[in-house]
């Protein structure tokens, strides 16, 4: 186990003040968000300082060499085994409560600048859901598909103003496009950079704003969009389309759309997979005499099957390339199933009763 008082640097006879003074220094000094910061090493110092910094803690420190918690668990193991997450937890000093994660992201950015940041809404996500035959679901099929959400603003072209009529200084951030505010922490007294909410980080402010869009770049309206669906797409799949959601503020990134295909049940086929399964009544003789049956597959197409003689009507025939196509592979396609129901006459005549008693002698 790591020494906590060889990481902070201080004796075992330090003093509250040396201690706090010694974190703060190596804190600052490698603290993840600066170019020769150390994460690793920052999680150490701080781990170091909550226990060095609180007088039980320590005292048990200097007794056994660890500190426990209530619950039995060693203080001082490693962070990553319990999920330790800095901005995951809210911590009160003096009576304010803040964010440490919030801190931590913007501690730094006074010492060493930083890009402006232009903060905009993107657009949300879209999720639909389109119904389509099983025949379409063969084929593959290109719908249109219109629906109510944000889209640009024609007026303005999706900036939200009027680009021609120029600019002036933000008089809140005075151009910078960020503004400072100041944090009681357990650092001591620190100034966030936050980006301007009056300019949103662009340090100017548009002398006409757009009329229609108030300002936002986006109105509400219909968007159509054509999806492209692959022959054999499955019940239920996805289809995600980018870009085609929700329209994005003063020509943020758009949102995407999610289109949920829903297969309609068939009269005639039911799908499993790839496969078909289908149902067909054909007359004994027919069976028996080994006749061509004639069928239509769910592209329409005609063909003929003939029933072998030793099979078993219990089963179903397989009939390999009659089923549907495999998504993304348009020239594969799975297996058509048969199940037969024998159409017995109602009523026979003495020459049939006859001839099906010669039958039953040959079987």
């Amino acid at each position: 186990m790591s020494d906590y008082y060889e990481i902070l640097g201080v004796s075992k006879a330090a003093s509250e003040d040396e201690i706090k003074k010694a974190y703060r220094k190596l804190a600052h000094k490698y603290h993840p968000d600066k170019p020769d910061g150390n994460e690793q090493k920052f999680k150490e110092i701080n781990e170091a300082y909550q226990v060095l910094s609180n007088k039980d803690k320590r005292a048990q420190y200097d007794r056994f060499g660890r500190v426990f918690t209530e619950g039995g668990i060693p203080h001082g193991a490693e962070w990553g085994n319990f999920g330790f997450n800095p901005g995951g937890f809210n911590w009160r000093f003096d009576d304010d409560m803040f964010d440490l994660g919030d801190v931590l992201e913007n501690l730094f950015v006074q010492f060493g600048g930083g890009p402006r940041r232009q903060t905009y809404t993107q657009g949300s996500d879209i999720e639909i859901v389109t119904q389509i035959s099983l025949e379409e679901a063969f084929r593959g099929v290109k719908p249109e598909m219109e629906f109510k959400t944000q889209i640009n603003c024609e007026s303005c072209n999706g900036l939200g103003y009027d680009k021609g009529a120029g600019f002036s200084n933000c008089s809140l951030c005075q151009g910078r496009g960020e503004i400072r505010e100041e944090k009681k922490t357990f650092f001591g007294h620190f100034a966030q950079v936050k980006t301007c909410p009056d300019c949103r980080g662009r340090g100017e402010i548009p002398k006409k704003i757009c009329v229609d869009c108030k300002g936002l770049g986006r109105i509400t309206g219909k968007r159509k969009v054509a999806i492209e669906i692959s022959p054999g797409v499955e019940d239920g799949q996805i289809i995600k389309v980018k870009g085609a959601g929700e329209a994005g503020e003063r020509e943020s990134a758009s949102g995407d759309l999610y289109v949920a295909v829903k297969v309609k049940p068939h009269a005639v086929f039911e799908r499993i997979k790839n496969d078909l399964y289908t149902t067909k009544e054909v007359r004994i003789t027919e069976a028996l005499l080994g006749k061509k049956i004639k069928f239509k597959d769910v592209n329409g197409e005609s063909f003929g099957v003939s029933v072998p003689g030793d099979f078993n009507f219990k089963d179903k025939l397989r009939v390999s390339g009659r089923g549907m196509p495999v998504f993304g592979f348009g020239a594969t396609r799975g297996d058509l199933y048969i199940s037969f129901t024998l159409k017995t006459p109602k009523k026979l005549s003495e020459k049939a009763k006859k001839l099906l008693g010669e039958l039953e002698e040959e079987l």
